[in-house]
């Protein structure tokens, strides 16, 4: 493995950590708090980057921007359900940057996103929900069958369910005093739709749109030596 993903798999245990230990200390009243911390604690595998090479300020603003892109391209489809094409720009630039590019990405799209459309208490579980999905397609992207469209469309799918059924928890914990397994089966089966609608339009933007942002976001990273990370 390499040492900047080795670093990324001690921070994502890391945040799960906090994510855990939140639900005792700040009785998610302190989300913000908790998000915070998250991001600081994303900052360590750019801290380990610097310490093995220079890293370029064009690094940061091109992670700056895909961020950008991602949390302003929820908003419009805020009124479909589950519709996320934050979740395509954020596989996609785990597939052309690496995993501690796409971890990143989509950490900070959460946050920002929900500064137009609500920060709550989910904040911080989609923060770590995203982040991990921008990380697994930049540490699957040199594997073969993820190179073909069909690999690509069958991991955004299952993405799509994953969100889901992690964004489940923290409504399950939330409401532990409550618990029960039918309440536990009866929020999983309330999200199958939802989830349904997200891996369907996790397939539909990869399937229209990945080639062509492959041999963009190449392009720029050829141009400019962005980002090489193995």
């Amino acid at each position: 493995m390499a040492r900047p993903n080795y670093y990324l798999t001690v921070v994502s245990i890391l945040i799960f950590i906090i994510l855990v230990s939140s639900i005792a200390l700040f009785k998610y009243h302190a989300y913000l708090l908790v998000s915070f911390m998250i991001l600081g604690s994303l900052m360590l595998p750019f801290f380990a980057r610097f310490e093995m090479r220079k890293m370029e300020t064009r690094e940061i603003v091109i992670l700056a921007v895909l961020a950008a892109l991602a949390a302003v391209g929820r908003v419009p489809f805020a009124g479909l359900p589950s519709v996320q094409p934050t979740s395509f720009v954020i596989i996609m630039t785990g597939l052309v940057f690496g995993a501690e590019s796409g971890f990143i990405v989509g950490a900070i799209a959460a946050i920002v996103s929900n500064i137009f459309l609500g920060q709550g208490p989910w904040t911080p579980w989609q923060m770590y929900a995203w982040g991990m999905m921008g990380m697994s397609a930049g540490l699957l992207r040199n594997r073969k069958w993820m190179t073909t469209i069909w690999g690509k469309s069958i991991f955004g799918f299952v993405w799509g369910y994953l969100f889901g059924w992690f964004m489940n928890l923290w409504i399950i914990v939330s409401n532990i005093s409550g618990f029960s397994w039918a309440f536990v089966v009866g929020i999983y089966a309330s999200s199958v739709k939802h989830d349904l609608a997200h891996a369907l339009s996790n397939v539909f933007f990869l399937l229209l749109f990945s080639a062509s942002w492959l041999r963009i976001m190449e392009r720029f990273k050829l141009k400019y030596g962005l980002l090489e990370n193995k």
